[in-house]
């Protein structure tokens, strides 16, 4: 299989790119190291089945010149950040929306068919019903992220049903693990080096997330294009499990050996657009012979100890 991912110097690219060069395909990393890092990328280089193309989703000629003689494509270049998404309203929709339309009109000119989308659990907004299934009816979007994301997925629908794709859509919860460089980690773990005494808790610390650990991610969405048979097909990806704010930043404290004063902001929302109750249904893809390895007590402490061996990963953010 000769492969293609967009976003492959990131956070989760880079470790798909690892893992599809480990079973034996060809793979092309596209990403234009905005935020992608590649150093995530240094294993890869090192062999004759990969190559990485810096370039932007947003050049549709460049785009489609480096996508040309693939068999599927891995889309996971996207702006992430969710939080700050209100400061700039634009960059969801460049960088998530039409960047994803550029990828379909790539694909379609080069005659690629096959597409696995990294969606977002986000796209729920805030539902009724949890664990939240894959029919869930949409309630109104509460991010501009979540927005963008479900208008690449409908964008992914249309060129099934008009040009003959096949479509793998993953509704991930935050994704945690090695090579992670933002997030609420990463956000606790500087405030506490800054301060070990005294620690900024953005909300009431009882918002509840799921988390689920990268590598178990990948191996999701694996068993997915291995087994799945829908021309499209969504799968939410996440643990069984969750946890309060407080709790994963018990653990970080604990691991480190701290017990700071802890401040709260108020309210049950971090931020505009932030669901106080994040939980997916995940029996669609567990019926595919997926499970987890890790729970997200150990995913959190996995990054953690990351950040700690690595931490010019933290640099710039």
């Amino acid at each position: 299989m000769r492969a293609f991912v967009t976003g492959g110097a990131g956070f989760i690219g880079s470790h798909l790119v690892d893992r599809l060069l480990a079973d034996g395909h060809e793979v092309t990393a596209y990403d234009d190291l905005s935020t992608g890092r590649r150093e995530f990328l240094s294993g890869a280089e090192t062999g004759p089945r990969f190559r990485l193309v810096r370039g932007d989703v947003l050049d549709a000629g460049r785009l489609g010149a480096a996508l040309d003689g693939h068999d599927i494509v891995f889309h996971l270049a996207a702006n992430a950040d969710v939080r700050f998404g209100l400061e700039h309203p634009r960059k969801d929709l460049e960088q998530n929306t039409i960047a994803t339309f550029n990828v379909l009109e790539a694909m379609r000119l080069s005659g690629v068919r096959r597409i696995a989308f990294a969606s977002t659990g986000s796209i729920y907004g805030e539902p009724d019903v949890f664990p939240t299934p894959e029919t869930c009816p949409f309630p109104l979007q509460t991010s501009l992220y979540g927005a963008s994301k479900l208008a690449g997925e409908g964008l992914i629908g249309a060129y099934a049903a008009g040009f003959g794709f096949r479509g793998y859509v993953f509704r991930f919860v935050s994704i945690v693990g090695e090579r992670y460089t933002h997030g609420h980690v990463v956000d606790f773990y500087r405030k506490l080096l800054a301060d070990p005494d005294d620690i900024e808790v953005l909300g009431n610390g009882r918002q509840r997330k799921s988390y689920l650990y990268v590598h178990d991610c990948i191996d999701a969405m694996l068993t997915v294009l291995e087994r799945a048979r829908e021309p499209v097909d969504v799968f939410n990806l996440g643990t069984d499990h969750t946890c309060t704010v407080d709790e994963s930043l018990g653990w970080i404290c604990d691991h480190l050996g701290l017990a700071p004063r802890r401040r709260y902001t108020g309210g049950e929302r971090g931020w505009p657009g932030d669901s106080p109750f994040i939980f997916l249904d995940t029996t669609k893809v567990r019926g595919l012979g997926w499970r987890p390895r890790l729970t997200i007590r150990e995913g959190v402490l996995r990054t953690l100890e990351y950040l700690q061996a690595n931490p010019s990963v933290m640099e710039g953010w």
